[in-house]
């Protein structure tokens, strides 16, 4: 039976993390296509969409599968809980990624103002938000206590920029009131990345379940003592 299961948790491992790198892919072009306002690069990330919802459909299975036939505990147990939690937190992602594209496909404009973009810094979002997703895969793939909690406090950049794009887009209308569509659908295009970086650090608590059995969700403050620190 053990060898079983070991082959069953390997399985799903390696199939959450073939999700993970599609995901991955998925908010890699969303936010280039923004900056680059490259419709026929939003129009693939839409047609993959429905590869991550498939592969959404098949880990919930496999996970029901894997409890039901093997009644995994301990950490075996937290390794498949915490495989179907990581697993609708890659969805969620690939719906923002999805979300993102179809502000660019369905624009009229033909190029957003650079200038604009770059004091809304997307583009460092984007970079943000795709480091934190790595981080999380290498903290779960080398089983990395101290990496998964690393990414915790890498949101707060997120949450920063989000905080100060009503402002950009505010004092940018005021300039050019005819762009007033564009602005609120670019500050949906931050609003998704910043609630992306919140699922991230779901995945990341998910992790830290995972390896030592901690909770950490509605933690306001990890423990200095947890994280290592005196």
């Amino acid at each position: 039976m053990v060898k079983f299961i070991e082959s069953e948790l390997t399985s799903l491992k390696k199939e959450v993390n073939e999700m993970w790198t599609l995901v991955y892919n998925q908010l890699d072009r969303a936010g280039e296509s923004v900056l680059t306002f490259n419709r026929d690069l939003a129009q693939q990330v839409i047609v993959r969409e429905k590869r991550v919802n498939a592969f959404e459909l098949k880990i919930d299975s496999d996970v029901e599968d894997t409890i039901a036939l093997y009644n995994p505990v301990a950490i075996d147990l937290r390794f498949v809980l915490a495989m179907f939690k990581i697993n609708s937190d890659l969805e969620r992602l690939g719906d923002f990624a999805e979300g993102i594209a179809r502000f660019v496909v369905r624009s009229d404009e033909t190029a957003l103002d650079g200038e604009l973009l770059r004091e809304l810094r997307i583009e460092e979002m984007q970079r943000q938000v795709l480091g934190m997703l790595e981080m999380t895969k290498t903290a779960l793939n080398e089983e990395d206590l101290d990496l998964a909690l690393a990414v915790l406090g890498k949101d707060n950049l997120l949450d920063q920029i989000n905080a100060d794009a009503p402002g950009v887009l505010t004092k940018y209308l005021g300039k050019h009131p005819d762009c007033f569509l564009t602005c609120l659908e670019l500050g949906t295009v931050i609003r998704k990345l910043e609630r992306a970086g919140d699922h991230i650090t779901n995945i990341a608590e998910e992790i830290v379940f995972f390896i030592d059995a901690k909770v950490l969700k509605h933690s306001r403050k990890v423990d200095e003592h947890f994280i290592g620190k005196e």
